[in-house]
């Protein structure tokens, strides 16, 4: 049985939408997209590594440090070595105002991530791990978290074409999940029910179609 680590946020670990900042409701394990996809893909162990507020590389002031994804990506991989394919989906997180960063220096940052998990040693053999890079849908500025995303929405309908050119770049292969599920008009962050089958279903025929 091969084995895919999905390194994600909260929409990775299955957030609802928040109709309020103190809500921290998600989704069951068979609801949540990481759950649908290990039934679609039963030769497969589906890791999930979801953290909400996971950023790709930044340290968080407000919520914590130990949300930067590059600071936890060696220990995550080190864990669950050898990994055949690591599927990353990060990079709304990065577009909080309080990060003041573009489209194009968050595919570098997801670029970056790419680079140390094919350097990693982490796959079978101690080769490297294959990589799905998958770019999250568009924000919308709605809800309760409008405000901490304040400019955010502009930039994430420029991320998908940065993102793909970065996976171009390192050589692997590119799924813009925006094509597949939009966010929730509750906060605009995160995705309703009906976004889950969707995007398990996308994500299991881009690993079908590029890890045969």
């Amino acid at each position: 049985m091969r084995s895919l680590l999905l390194l994600g946020d909260s929409n990775t670990h299955g957030t609802m939408p928040l109709a309020d900042l103190g809500m921290s409701d998600r989704f069951g394990r068979d609801e949540r997209w990481p759950g649908r996809l290990r039934k679609l893909l039963p030769d497969w162990e589906v890791i999930e590594e979801g953290h909400p507020g996971r950023t790709s590389v930044h340290d968080d002031p407000v919520e914590g440090a130990h949300r930067n994804g590059l600071t936890v990506l060696p220990a995550l991989l080190e864990s669950h070595r050898p990994l055949d394919v690591v599927a990353v989906m990060l990079g709304t997180n990065d577009l909080k105002e309080r990060f003041s960063v573009n489209a194009t220096d968050i595919a570098l940052s997801l670029e970056r991530l790419v680079r140390v998990i094919l350097g990693s040693g982490a796959g079978p053999g101690q080769g490297a791990p294959g990589v799905l890079l998958i770019c999250p849908p568009p924000i919308i500025e709605v809800g309760c978290l409008a405000g901490m995303f304040a400019g955010g929405a502009a930039k994430s309908q420029a991320l998908a074409a940065e993102v793909r050119k970065a996976a171009a770049r390192v050589g692997v292969p590119f799924l813009d999940a925006g094509e597949v599920v939009t966010v929730s008009p509750i906060d605009g962050i995160h995705y309703d029910a009906e976004a889950n089958p969707a995007l398990a279903g996308a994500v299991a025929a881009a690993i079908r179609a590029h890890f045969p």
